[in-house]
C-alpha cells in the first residue's frame, strides 16, 4: 500500500496540530476563567477588593478573545490547506 501524505501535507498537520492545541489550551484557560466570574455582585465600600478582582477577571477573560479568534481562524485555515494540498497532489499523481 502507497503512502498517501506527501512530507508537505505532513508538515502542514504537524503545524495544524499544534496551533489547535494552542487554541484548545487558550478555550480551557478561558473556561476555568469565567468559571470564577460572578454574573451578579452586591456589594458595599467594605467589599471593594471583590469589586476590584471582579473586574481584573473580566479584564484577563477579554484579553484572551483576540488569541483565541486569531488561533481558530488560523487552525481552520490550516486544515483547509492541508486538505486541499492532499486532494490536489492525489489528482496530480493520477
Amino acid at each position: 500500500m502507497e503512502n498517501t501524505v506527501t512530507p508537505s501535507v505532513f508538515y502542514l498537520l504537524i503545524v495544524w496540530g499544534i496551533v489547535t492545541s494552542v487554541f484548545i489550551i487558550l478555550l480551557t484557560w478561558r473556561g476555568v476563567l469565567s468559571s470564577h466570574e460572578d454574573d451578579q455582585i452586591f456589594l458595599d465600600a467594605a467589599e471593594e477588593h471583590m469589586a476590584r478582582e471582579q473586574r481584573e477577571l473580566v479584564a484577563r477573560i477579554n484579553t484572551l478573545s483576540r488569541p483565541l479568534l486569531i488561533t481558530g481562524i488560523l487552525s481552520g485555515v490550516l486544515l483547509l490547506l492541508a486538505g486541499g494540498l492532499w486532494i490536489y497532489e492525489g489528482l496530480r499523481h493520477f
